[in-house]
């Protein structure tokens, strides 16, 4: 079974190139990725939360979060 992943971000110019980079390097076979615009779907915004993430870009892999990079605050999101 493979283990879900899932980049969160806001479409600011550093999550841009951090999607890109990500896309090019999870390895598809092992992940099944999500990619998620915080700034389009605010509704997922506390679920970001709840898992770890304080800021964006993001990636959750499993139980674990990598902060990539600095694009913005989770709060900033929220406030837009």
């Amino acid at each position: 079974m493979m283990e879900k992943a899932v980049f969160y971000h806001a479409g600011c110019p550093v999550c841009v190139s951090a999607e890109q980079d990500i896309l090019e390097v999870i390895d598809r076979s092992r992940y099944d990725l999500e990619v998620v615009h915080l700034g389009q779907e605010q509704a997922r915004i506390s679920e970001a939360e709840k898992v770890g993430v304080e800021s964006v870009p993001a990636l959750l892999l499993g139980q674990n979060v990598l902060h990539i990079n600095f694009g913005a605050s989770l709060t900033d999101v929220k406030n837009g």
